[in-house]
């Protein structure tokens, strides 16, 4: 216990606590039991470091992360026990996926335990959305992207911005003072402002190792899957990578890759899950899952750049950008006349040549444009869509 205790004083200690993301507010740190997931990489860890250094008092509260060698020969059940026994009243547990059972024990420490309250954090989307179901009603989760154009320019230049509605950048009511030219920070951003983590040095060579234990560690370890299959996923994540915006056929795919058309589907929600890749559904179940998968992008714009070969193609670059910023806060489907569809909103995305041809067919369209600065009558600049959360 006491050198879990120093490892989080330590790491409290070097938490910057200057710029809180967007979801930190909308979650009711004040309930029982939390649940916080996201891809690696997106400052979950942060965040909750951040809350305790705002609102908490460290004699009562201990972080700490399931992958510690402690974990080895103690179970969670006996350390909240202690813990509890010694005045402790919040615990955290990160990377709550690397430890086994952990949902039976989250389970009964809610319930021997009422007095303390405990926030968990996790990686393997999937694996934590498996195990929450043991929760039944006793955990609430939250599920946690990462940074917005909006808050690239806060943390790397230290710009403020506004959060805006949907409708406020449709009505042209973007203004964000000290942002005289956004294209070359947004560009920026599009390569490498994403994870939080890009300040600190050697960014691509640390995202392709979140790639790499994504794929290779954190997906077959749910599924259950052997090394063949983990390699599997990372030739499906290549052939996806060159291709986006990829069309699926599963048949062509599962020829390639040498497996069962059946465990293509399977292979790419897993993916998804991850925060590897986005999967465009049409409006016939959409966003629950339930339609059919009209285009697989790549997650973010960041794993764009990290896994082309070459240039990335500069209109999937769009596409993904517009796709991966709007899901925040709005169910984004594709559309029958445009690119996407958001409520009854067809919208096109293209470059600065881009015209109205697409939706003439539509009554409430709008063309998305990337390199220009501001927009008129339904014409919105591509960058104004990192400014929704």
């Amino acid at each position: 216990m006491d050198r879990l205790y120093e490892y989080f004083i330590k790491l409290l200690q070097e938490t910057d606590s200057e710029l809180f993301r967007y979801i930190y507010k909308d979650i009711n740190w004040d309930g029982r039991m939390i649940g916080i997931t996201g891809p690696r990489g997106v400052g979950k860890t942060t965040m909750v470091l951040q809350h305790i250094k705002k609102a908490l008092n460290t004699k009562d509260t201990l972080y700490v992360t399931a992958e510690d060698f402690y974990f080895a020969d103690n179970r969670l059940t006996d350390l909240a026990d202690i813990f509890v026994k010694q005045g402790g009243k919040y615990l955290f547990i990160d990377e709550i996926h690397k430890y086994k059972d952990w949902s039976k024990e989250l389970k009964l420490i809610y319930d021997y335990h009422s007095d303390l309250k405990v926030v968990f954090t996790g990686s393997s989307v999937l694996d934590i959305k498996k195990g929450v179901s043991d929760l039944s009603r006793r955990s609430v989760m939250y599920h946690m992207q990462g940074l917005s154009f909006r808050e690239y320019l806060q943390v790397f230049h230290n710009i403020s911005s506004n959060i805006y509605s949907l409708e406020e950048v449709l009505d042209q009511k973007v203004k964000i003072e000290g942002l005289a030219h956004p294209l070359p920070m947004f560009q920026d951003y599009l390569r490498q402002g994403y994870y939080p983590f890009a300040k600190e040095g050697d960014f691509e060579i640390r995202l392709r190792q979140i790639i790499n234990q994504t794929l290779e560690s954190d997906i077959p370890l749910y599924a259950e899957m052997n090394a063949a299959t983990g390699r599997k996923l990372k030739q499906l994540l290549a052939i996806i990578s060159k291709s986006v915006p990829f069309k699926p056929n599963f048949t062509s795919m599962a020829a390639a890759l040498s497996a069962s058309r059946n465990n293509i589907a399977d292979y790419c929600l897993y993916i998804e899950e991850a925060g590897m890749i986005s999967q465009l559904r049409n409006k016939t179940g959409g966003i629950k899952g339930l339609g059919k998968v009209e285009k697989i992008y790549l997650d973010n714009t960041n794993l764009v750049y990290n896994l082309s070969d070459d240039k990335p193609n500069i209109g999937n670059l769009r596409e993904t950008f517009f796709f991966n910023q709007t899901r925040v806060k709005h169910p984004v489907t594709s559309s029958d006349f445009a690119d996407f569809k958001i409520d009854d909103m067809d919208f096109e995305v293209g470059g600065r040549g881009k015209g109205q041809k697409q939706l003439t067919k539509t009554e409430k369209g709008f063309v998305v444009k990337d390199d220009i600065e501001f927009g008129y009558r339904n014409v919105i600049p591509l960058w104004q869509f990192g400014l929704l959360y």
